[in-house]
């Protein structure tokens, strides 16, 4: 089938909560069993470890004790790296938790839910197993180094191979686990690496190797899987998730797990059919009219922009030219990236998925290798400018200072920030300052020290303490100078839409009203 009948039978598999409840835990236990289960024997074989450990990141994207993604490389913002960080541990850290008993506690709180059955657990293992996991993921989040700590250290990242992390990790096969990760992507031990915290990967190794002959490492990892997989199961594991997460984390957790069923199951669909639901929505609220609207109000804010260069008196003549070839060459995509109409491409991305309606958890299991192979395919093979860092529905608009781009997601054209029947001047007082707004951020260099060593300094200085003596006069309390490149945006943003909207007016002579609220045009405006 499509990737759009894929989806819909991924949306109502997630909907058959009946079949979902009737089918209870038996789904998750016989994929446990497909990685040995609670009980296994011979666990202190590296080799026996690391098959797990690859099994689980690279079908089920379950990374116990590191994560592996790709993003821009930071010594090269050209290009592509991999790039390993600490994992995201599911439980707050000790340091962060009230209680003394912090473990003793949370272990009661796991073993209420695995007396409920739900997690079945080694039986012929020692009572305190559970104990010992805990006492060994706290130990693993204590290696963590803060980030504050790193920045401070200037060690936010360390380039390094794969051979080379070898030799500082030795208790991980990375070669294996990458290829596994990648696969079938080529890998060697040359290939380049960023690493975020190289201190918790070598202290991680060395507490792999003191637990080594435990059966914890295996309990831990099944944990982990367990964790990463529970949303798919019955409302039981819900309930469990739900009464633990407001133990350690309190009453807020519940506002982020949504409470109606459709939410959650919409939520499921859009993470892993993302351009198959953004085509459906394009379609749907983002019509060629609103888009060639939308494309002919930023370029009416653009060309606002170049005459506002020319006003400015710190700015001198050679950096105001380097300014408008900088606008100019601005990549700007406005509703959705190109690539997700083209329905026969986005089939591709989906062919090799096979979905079961009758099978929430299974279809769960098949979108996590599916995605995988999609995502860190696509960002290797270095076509990331056309993958936005938001979905085509969200509300977010943003610049990418990498590919020079601005993005203006389809979700922001629709009320209140915009329609094609709303006056002029609801548009650019609306949407069109987010426009602005994020138009200025290319000039962010300029305003920063030592940005702009041909400029008026003393000039631009004069402009720049006025705007932070501005906002820190307002009644609640704001640091001016810590948030001067937000402000500039904001401030400058306001200024340049409205005279675009002025600018438009002359070109547009026939303005609508909003009947009723007695406001003028400029009201409407702001």
């Amino acid at each position: 089938g499509s990737a759009k009948e894929k989806a819909i039978q991924f949306y109502r598999s997630c909907m058959d909560t009946q079949r979902i409840e009737s089918q209870g835990t038996q789904p998750l236990k016989d994929l446990l069993n497909q990685v040995g289960g609670w009980n296994i024997t011979g666990v202190g074989k590296a080799k026996e470890f690391n098959e797990i450990l690859q099994t689980l990141m690279s079908r089920y994207s379950t990374f116990p004790f590191f994560r592996v993604h790709v993003g821009p490389s930071p010594f090269d913002l050209k290009t592509n790296i991999i790039q390993i960080d600490h994992p995201e541990f599911e439980m707050p850290p000790e340091s962060k938790f009230k209680e003394k008993n912090y473990l003793e506690v949370t272990y009661q709180r796991v073993k209420k839910g695995k007396n409920r059955g739900l997690l079945g657990g080694p039986e012929d293992g020692p009572p305190d197993s559970f104990s010992l996991t805990l006492s060994f993921i706290s130990n693993l989040q204590r290696l963590v180094t803060p980030l504050q700590e790193r920045q401070q250290r200037g060690m936010l990242f360390f380039h390094t191979t794969i051979r080379e992390l070898q030799e500082k990790a030795p208790a991980i096969d990375w070669l294996s686990c990458l290829q596994a990760v990648f696969h079938p992507m080529p890998m060697n031990l040359s290939q380049p690496i960023a690493v975020h915290d190289m201190d918790y990967l070598r202290g991680m190794s060395q507490l792999i190797e003191q637990w080594r002959k435990e059966r914890v490492l295996h309990i831990y990892m099944i944990v982990c899987l367990v964790g990463n997989l529970s949303p798919a199961l019955d409302s039981r594991f819900q309930d469990a998730r739900l009464e633990l997460s407001k133990f350690l984390y309190g009453k807020m957790v519940t506002k982020m797990i949504p409470a109606e069923r459709w939410r959650k199951c919409l939520t499921d669909t859009s993470f892993f059919f993302e351009p198959v639901l953004g085509q459906m929505i394009v379609q749907e609220i983002f019509p060629q009219q609103t888009k060639k609207l939308a494309e002919q109000m930023f370029s009416e804010i653009q060309d606002t922009l170049y005459g506002q260069l020319d006003q400015l008196e710190w700015m001198d003549e050679q950096t105001r030219q380097e300014a408008k070839v900088l606008v100019s060459k601005l990549q700007v995509e406005i509703g959705y990236p190109a690539h997700i109409l083209q329905t026969a491409k986005v089939n591709l991305e989906y062919q090799n998925l096979e979905i079961n309606e009758d099978t929430f958890f299974l279809n769960v299991v098949a979108c996590l290798k599916v995605l995988r192979e999609n995502s860190y395919l696509k960002l290797l093979q270095h076509r990331s400018q056309d993958n936005w860092h938001v979905s085509p529905w969200t509300v977010h608009s943003y610049y990418s200072i990498r590919h020079h781009m601005l993005v203006f997601p389809a979700g922001m054209f629709r009320s209140p920030f915009f329609h094609i029947e709303f006056p002029s001047a609801v548009n650019f007082g609306a949407i069109g300052v987010f426009m602005a707004h994020e138009l200025l951020h290319t000039f962010y260099g300029y305003v920063l020290p030592g940005g702009c060593p041909t400029c008026n300094r003393s000039a631009l200085q004069k402009s720049i303490d006025c705007l932070v003596e501005q906002y820190e006069s307002y009644d609640f309390k704001v640091n001016g100078t810590f948030t001067l490149l937000e402000n500039t945006a904001d401030t400058g943003g306001l200024t340049i839409a409205y005279k675009a909207y002025k600018n438009w007016m002359k070109k547009h002579k026939e303005e609508k009203d909003l009947p009723k609220t007695g406001l003028s045009h400029d009201q409407l405006f702001y």
